[in-house]
């Protein structure tokens, strides 16, 4: 049975130019580069100018994501961008990005899922792609945490950076089973008991301010290992397959030690994560498509190849998506 399948084209990223190590951060804050690389593996991070937006971080990784995947601005028939540090209240990041690269056809609207955003923007993509309502879909994570952070924090400055990747879905036609390349399998949750784990101090319609990132990391790192392994497991067993069939896991760059507690519990060998938390740190929804953009650049992830996408962010919310490459 012919079916419509979500096949990524091409991947783009951008980091700014600004970084701030470690050892910047001992000067700013009663820390160490030890002790943030042995409980984060962070080295560095990138910080936006002040000149900077998050759309033109955005734009940025959409261009190297066309160029990738041999289009103009004029293939792109819907934009769906995932960031929780949008340039406006409104409208949309995505409606500026569209403005930006000059297209005026189509539709673009924001996702926010926080460090999830990338996967539920993808997921979301793909199911316009699977109804025939688009083509060519432009799917970006971007963010400038650095704005958001409270800097005399510790336990949460350290922790954040800025950055933005960019995935392009394009429409092609399957046979319906695991053989087909593109997304295979997507699943997102979420549960909303949990958001003083992980939260914002401020808002539009509570303080009428941006506010500062809050977080209890212990708790949030028990429930990132638990639910990541779970939802890793559903995808799989959507596509009847195991955690053998797995080349490439990309994760969300949160925290190493997330991401190697998340792979014992898979048992899945450490050479099969991608990891560049260390280069970039936790960029949030743009973590995913940092990480695949390198990969796919730098030759590891190949044609025909088993991908599998995860991340979990505030709310909780949490997903997985699996695809052939």
């Amino acid at each position: 049975m012919s079916v419509i399948r979500s096949v990524i084209s091409g991947t783009g990223s951008y980091l700014p130019k600004n970084i701030l190590t470690n050892s910047d951060l001992e000067n700013k804050v009663d820390t160490t580069d030890e002790w943030i690389i042995e409980r984060t593996g962070i080295k560095q991070r990138h910080i936006a100018s002040d000149e900077q937006v998050t759309s033109d971080l955005a734009v940025e990784a959409a261009l190297k994501a066309l160029e990738s995947a041999n289009m103009s601005a004029d293939d792109i028939d819907l934009i769906v961008l995932a960031t929780s540090t949008p340039d406006q209240t409104f409208p949309s990041t995505a409606t500026t990005v569209q403005r930006k690269l000059g297209i005026t056809k189509g539709a673009a609207f924001d996702v926010q899922a926080v460090c999830s955003g990338f996967i539920y923007a993808l997921n979301t993509a793909d199911n316009f792609v699977k109804a025939g309502q688009a083509q060519n879909v432009l799917v970006i994570g971007a963010e400038i945490f650095s704005r958001i952070l409270d800097w005399d924090d510790r336990t949460t400055c350290v922790l954040f950076g800025d950055g933005a990747g960019a995935a392009i879905l394009s429409a092609e036609k399957g046979s319906g089973n695991s053989d087909d390349r593109g997304i295979l399998a997507a699943r997102i949750h979420s549960d909303g008991r949990y958001n003083d784990l992980l939260y914002v101090d401020g808002g539009v319609s509570s303080t009428g301010t941006v506010g500062h990132l809050r977080m209890k990391g212990r708790e949030v790192f028990r429930h990132a290992v638990v639910n990541l392994a779970a939802v890793v497991g559903e995808v799989l067993e959507d596509c009847d397959m195991i955690t053998d069939d797995i080349d490439w896991i990309v994760p969300h760059q949160a925290n190493k030690r997330i991401l190697d507690g998340t792979a014992r519990k898979l048992k899945i060998s450490p050479d099969k994560v991608v990891i560049t938390v260390h280069k970039h740190a936790n960029t949030s929804a743009a973590s995913i498509p940092l990480a695949l953009d390198e990969a796919v650049r730098d030759g590891r992830i190949t044609l025909g190849q088993i991908v599998i996408l995860e991340a979990m962010g505030g709310g909780f919310t949490w997903g997985a998506c699996l695809l052939r490459w």
